[in-house]
């Protein structure tokens, strides 16, 4: 799953980052689009291993617990 190479494009994070902005006179570097991307990545790998888990535990949605139990993986991923 994390070997699939799969990220979000600088432009979507820019055009995400953006929309939230008060300011428009808001600037934001390179580095910090690619920073941005990477921890998108990250929260959604931890999303589809909840997913995972739950259906691991034949449950029909995600809850509380299921993120608990993959909340130490994404503290290991930073």
């Amino acid at each position: 799953m994390e070997g699939a190479g799969a990220c979000f494009r600088k432009e979507l994070v820019s055009k995400l980052l953006y929309l939230h902005f008060k300011d428009d006179k808001t600037k934001v570097s390179g580095d910090a689009l690619l920073l941005m991307a990477e921890l998108l990545k990250i929260f959604v790998l931890a999303a589809i291993r909840s997913v995972q888990q739950s259906q691991a535990e034949d449950l029909a949605c995600v809850d509380v617990d299921q993120l608990e139990k993959v909340l130490p993986q994404l503290l290991l991923d930073f």
